[in-house]
């Protein structure tokens, strides 16, 4: 199995934001993308042309059964859940139902059909409020809602089934901390509606889609008293995904890494950021603290750079928010 492309990829949740930028990226270098989604947050339009799509449920066994024979993947990469972190609280038997039960469907289907490698999404949610920052992977995970919880427990069974696989099953969980941007050439961005990515946010409403941007609390102990959080490039992201994979399909050990740029932007500068981009002011209301932000989250992404060489090409603030803002200009023109 070659260690640079050619191979085929399950990707579960391929049709959505993060997903959907990784088959991208599969495909531009000759892999061949299988995706499986429900479509329920997805959509199948902004997929490469000719990408195989299976429309089911990753926590459907048959299914599994039947896509793992009959494409035979090299690898899975794990995309597949719910994301939104105060539904988790409202909903944490759902949520517990969507991202921890059916990934362990998903994982018991890889080792009956002999799938020897999983890259699974994980989230900077698992170390819940960090006494360090940046983050190191070494710090202590306790999550503070069941959306980190669940990640934290697939994580687990990751680690336990690969110790007890000896060998014969690898993964890595990659923390994502806070995702942004879309797809430089356009090809697809985050389409899910209600979506609560800050940049996201105030990217419709500088386009009159929201009313405002609420800000949460602007009295934590940061330079500005808004949270910082470290935004990393959906493209970046993606291209981590594809030296991971490859990392794996060299025969190279699990491994957990966070993925992140190592320093961060508060509040006030995306909304800055936002407000350069445009060139008028962005429609900002106060808002109390929401419960369980920490004041300020951003990763030590040492690891990923030294394990794997990896080496990000949009760590820029003004970029990621420039690519958010055509992507959403786009979606409000309905090309």
């Amino acid at each position: 199995m070659s260690a640079t492309g050619g191979r085929t990829v399950l990707v579960t949740g391929g049709a959505g934001y993060i997903g959907s930028h990784i088959v991208w990226a599969l495909s531009a270098r000759g892999d061949r993308p299988v995706v499986l989604d429900d479509l329920s947050t997805g959509s199948d339009r902004f997929l490469p042309p000719g990408v195989v799509l299976v429309r089911g449920d990753v926590g459907d066994r048959l299914l599994l059964a039947s896509v793992l024979k009959g494409y035979r993947p090299a690898a899975v990469v794990h995309m597949a859940a719910k994301v939104v972190v105060p539904d988790s609280v409202a909903d944490p038997l759902g949520y517990y139902q969507t991202n921890v039960c059916k990934a362990r469907t998903l994982i018991a289907a890889c080792r009956d059909a002999g799938i020897a490698a999983l890259v699974f999404s994980s989230s900077a949610a698992v170390y819940g409020m960090p006494d360090t920052s940046p983050t190191p992977e070494d710090a202590p995970t306790l999550p503070i809602n069941p959306y980190g919880a669940g990640k934290l427990m697939v994580e687990w069974m990751l680690r336990d089934t690969a110790a007890a696989a000896g060998g014969d099953f690898r993964y890595a969980a990659l923390r994502y901390f806070n995702v942004a941007g879309a797809d430089p050439a356009g090809r697809t961005g985050q389409s899910s509606a209600g979506a609560t990515h800050l940049i996201k946010v105030a990217c419709e409403a500088a386009l009159g889609r929201r009313p405002a941007l609420p800000v949460y609390g602007a009295d934590y102990a940061t330079p500005d008293g808004t949270c910082v959080r470290d935004y990393i490039h959906v493209s970046d992201l993606a291209q981590a995904h594809l030296l991971v994979l490859d990392h794996l399909a060299g025969g190279g050990a699990s491994r957990v890494w966070n993925c992140g740029y190592g320093h961060g932007a508060s509040v006030r500068q995306v909304i800055a950021a936002v407000e350069r981009a445009t060139g008028r002011k962005l429609p900002v209301t106060a808002a109390p603290r929401r419960a369980g932000d920490p004041p300020h989250l951003v990763a030590d992404a040492a690891r990923l750079r030294a394990d794997l060489s990896w080496s990000p090409r949009h760590d820029d603030l003004d970029a990621i928010v420039r690519s958010a803002l055509a992507w959403e200009t786009r979606l409000r023109e309905g090309s």
